[in-house]
């Protein structure tokens, strides 16, 4: 039965097996080539072109094959020390932890970025996540100046300029008022920003690891301003300012507050917001790029004008190709990207597998997402799993048998705008070729004959 007519891991179709393998990566490869050498002779081209990679992943295989059936007998009829057993004590300190076998799962510093005494980014592991809720421990980190652990009785936010009767709010006072609970993803504008330069990072959690997505609880920004007597006729942005050592600011359109969307934020995942991500109080601003969410919220300013600040006048713009700079560029564009199999993964053997993935749009919800096993020249629609929100991360899926042959894995997402994840070409036609932010080209895997899983660039 070809795989487009599988329906799910049904009964007769072996399983494969995946392996989510020490992070290892290919250059950037030329992808006819891939299928050019498979049709002469795989094994030549194995033997050849990935040789090295060969050795690694036939060792690594050999250490990870399923049990025989006389071990598997012997690990369901012999009863474990787990099952005979007295267990663990409630946690002694209140918090509790994930497993200790699931201690190679968080947030990694990017080898490819400068490093300084002072890490500033680290990455979420979007290979190893389910659903589409990003735990707040495992939540991507970008700092500009290092992150606080402020005494929220000592916090204060100011509400000033364009207002009839400034304010200033204690946390008491804001966590008094009317909340909401919504949920949306957070990607950083540099988020797949080394793919510009066809960097091949090794996983998805360095090409994608800048994005989470989160419950955020708070009071929608408008009621704070309504409270301050704000002029909304002649008000037409605000400045948010956070209060950290490098008094980020940001522009944010009044557009979006009026209409309810911005948060100020204190709550993350059902707890109150944790100190790397802006405790105990950020801007939450759906489908804008994650600089414009100012963490340790401090004050915000009306004005009639943007403020072209230092964080928005020389950073997370975008060089064009005749060389101007395109400002207040915000909104994260639809993209979408397949997490297993991924970078570093290992297709043990051949049989079905469940391609799954990540899509989001700032600019609404996710209509659709397409996947293609064979680098574009076909493509199947996914599922989408519910539930499907306005500015939130949706997960995708789709049904694959996998032969055994040279694959490359890519998804293509479209929003309700009916806007459609350009390819690398569509993007650099547009884009050029020197930017570094807002990058939402499409992304391919190239699964090797030997179940390795690399990071390739398709034009």
């Amino acid at each position: 039965m070809p795989d487009d007519q599988i329906p799910c891991a049904p009964a007769g179709v072996e399983r494969g097996r995946l392996r989510k393998a020490p992070e290892n990566f290919l250059d950037a490869a030329g992808v006819r080539t891939v299928f050019a050498e498979a049709k002469k002779g795989r094994r030549d081209f194995i033997r050849g072109a990935f040789a090295a990679a060969v050795a690694g992943g036939a060792a690594a295989r050999a250490s990870a094959q399923a049990p025989s059936v006389g071990e598997g007998e012997a690990a369901i009829l012999k009863l474990p020390a787990h099952s005979t057993g007295l267990g663990q004590p409630v946690v002694t300190d209140g918090y509790g932890r994930p497993s200790k076998y699931e201690g190679n799962v968080q947030r990694r510093q990017s080898p490819g970025l400068t490093q300084t005494n002072q890490a500033s980014v680290s990455f979420a592991p979007m290979q190893s996540l389910f659903g589409i809720v990003t735990p707040s421990g495992l939540h991507f980190e970008r700092h500009h100046q290092g992150w606080w652990d402020i005494d929220p009785a000592q916090h204060r936010l100011m509400i000033n300029g364009m207002v009839k009767t400034p304010k200033v709010f204690t946390m008491d006072e804001i966590m008094r008022l009317p909340s909401v609970s919504r949920f949306h993803f957070i990607e950083c504008g540099a988020n797949t920003g080394m793919e510009w330069g066809n960097v091949a990072v090794p996983t998805a959690q360095y090409s994608h690891g800048m994005l989470s997505c989160s419950e955020f609880t708070g009071v929608p920004l408008i009621t704070l301003l309504e409270m301050a007597g704000a002029d909304l006729k002649g008000g037409k942005f605000v400045l948010a300012e956070g209060a950290d050592g490098s008094s980020m600011t940001r522009t944010i359109p009044m557009s979006m507050i009026t209409s309810g969307q911005v948060l100020v934020a204190y709550g993350q995942n059902g707890e109150m917001l944790r100190p790397e991500n802006g405790y105990p109080l950020r801007l939450v601003v759906p489908g804008i790029q994650g600089v414009s969410w100012v963490k340790y919220l401090r004050r915000i300013e009306l004005g009639d004008k943007p403020y072209a600040t230092k964080d928005e006048a020389v950073h997370y713009i975008d060089l064009m190709p005749d060389g101007q700079h395109r400002q207040y560029t915000s909104i994260q564009e639809c993209k979408s990207v397949v997490t297993t199999p991924s970078g570093g993964q290992v297709l043990l053997d051949k049989g079905f597998y469940n391609i799954s993935g990540l899509a989001w749009s700032g600019r609404g919800k996710v209509k659709k997402v397409d996947v293609s096993v064979d680098g574009g020249r076909n493509w199947r629609t996914a599922r989408l799993e519910s539930p499907v929100m306005d500015r939130c991360l949706t997960r995708f899926n789709l049904d694959w048998v996998w032969d055994g042959k040279p694959a490359i894995v890519q998804s293509r997402a479209m929003d309700e705008t009916g806007y459609v994840q350009p390819s690398y070409k569509q993007l650099r036609a547009v884009r050029g070729s020197r930017s570094i932010y807002h990058n939402n080209a499409i992304q391919s895997w190239l699964v090797q004959e030997n179940g390795e899983v690399k990071n390739v660039q398709v034009s």
